[in-house]
């Protein structure tokens, strides 16, 4: 193949002897002049497509990817009264904000997740689609990256950080947007499990400043038995003596398996596992003791033991109803809520029960609740399954353009 140089440098003439039948020297010239001209035209129009087609591949990679950044907070005080000196927000974007900024939706992530967290719900072909709309996904204090127990200096260091609530994550979120990026309301709020449990806090805590709000696997309030289930895991995982009250010189790794395994207990319903459907996706030759196996040993790759009980803390004290101005009353709390409200629990979800979500329905004025009819219990509410992600997609989609 020619390059642009061989091809400019090219002797018409030479290659074709008799070209077109011109024999008047004048006008052979002036033709393979223009010839020239016109390849090079060409040229110079495929390259700058290409760079065009490339930076466009380059945009809407970056935006499906999302771009990590952090925002920071002086003299963080606590709902417990503990004032961290800085506290940080780790948070990812998607799109671009546009000049009217309210094109903005609110993406808090769920236990010991990133920010890329919720991407079964971006693209041009899902729900929020990143070439119209503005999406700032957050993380939780805890996870690793935003302020932790494993990454913030004396006197807060591992067991010694404070105990963050919903509340707190709420409160540092809404600095984020309103001093950093000068969002002052949203087009809507998104959350799935601990993401939920900050969709509903938010909805309680600044009833006005989302249009709409969503939440999948997820309550108002954290009940008993869910209280139980966590503190049985925080159990499992601080019996290993390698844990040493959170002075631990290295990861208490049974502690951690064991915390895994009686998590997964919890995770999937119990039809999902009589129906084996685990084997959805295995690799060959998967059996059923090298799955929980896996699970186990690798269940939240390089997680720190202090901040998985942070965040364990941080659901179990989660009640909208302590809110300020409510008494503890999660149902008056729940009756306060103003705009519309999308609650999706899981059908089979044994952390958060259908229940527990048809409860809290009854005492919300503008609820629409839509069960998830799956078997796979508690991730059904991220999409856990094509089948889930089609009707989360579907149905938040409809959600969101019934808003506008």
């Amino acid at each position: 193949m020619r390059t642009q140089e061989s091809l400019l440098s090219w002797n018409l003439p030479d290659a074709c002897p008799n070209w077109m039948g011109f024999k008047g020297n004048h006008k052979r010239k002036r033709v393979i002049f223009e010839m020239k001209k016109l390849i090079l035209l060409l040229l110079i129009s495929q390259t700058l497509l290409a760079a065009g087609l490339a930076a466009q591949e380059t945009a809407g990679s970056k935006a499906d990817k999302g771009e990590r950044r952090e925002f920071l907070i002086a003299n963080f005080k606590t709902e417990t009264g503990v004032v961290l000196p800085q506290a940080r927000v780790v948070y990812g974007t998607y799109g671009k904000l546009n000049a009217a900024r309210d094109n903005v939706v609110l993406l808090p992530s769920h236990y010991m997740a990133d920010f890329h967290g919720y991407e079964w719900l971006i693209g041009a072909d899902k729900a929020l689609d990143p070439s119209k709309l503005f999406l700032v996904a957050t993380e939780l204090f805890g996870n690793g990256n935003s302020s932790s127990p494993s990454n913030t200096p004396e006197p807060f260091h591992g067991p010694r950080f404070p105990v963050t609530t919903i509340r707190d994550n709420v409160e540092a979120v809404h600095r984020l947007l309103t001093e950093e990026l000068k969002i002052t309301h949203l087009r809507a709020i998104i959350g799935f499990s601990m993401g939920a449990q900050q969709a509903f806090q938010w909805a309680v805590s600044y009833p006005t400043f989302a249009d709409r709000i969503v939440a999948t696997s997820g309550t108002a309030k954290t009940y008993g038995h869910g209280i139980v289930r966590l503190e049985s895991e925080i159990t499992a995982l601080t019996t290993d003596p390698v844990f040493a009250n959170g002075d631990y010189k290295e990861q208490p790794k049974k502690g951690i398996e064991a915390f895994a395994i009686v998590w997964t207990a919890w995770l999937f319903s119990q039809e999902w596992w009589r129906k084996e459907l685990w084997r959805e996706g295995a690799k060959p030759g998967t059996t059923f003791e090298s799955f929980v196996n896996d699970l186990k040993t690798n269940f939240i790759p390089g997680a720190d033991a202090n901040n998985l009980i942070l965040q364990m803390h941080t659901w179990e004290m989660h009640n909208v109803g302590t809110t300020p101005g409510f008494g503890a009353d999660v149902e008056k709390a729940l009756g306060s809520i103003k705009v519309p409200f999308l609650y999706m629990p899981s059908e089979t979800d044994l952390y958060f029960p259908l229940t527990d979500a048809k409860y809290e329905a009854g005492f919300m004025k503008t609820v629409t609740l839509k069960p998830i009819p799956s078997l796979w219990g508690h991730p059904a509410g991220a999409a856990a399954d094509p089948a889930d992600a089609k009707f989360l997609n579907e149905t938040i989609g409809k959600f969101l353009v019934a808003g506008n």
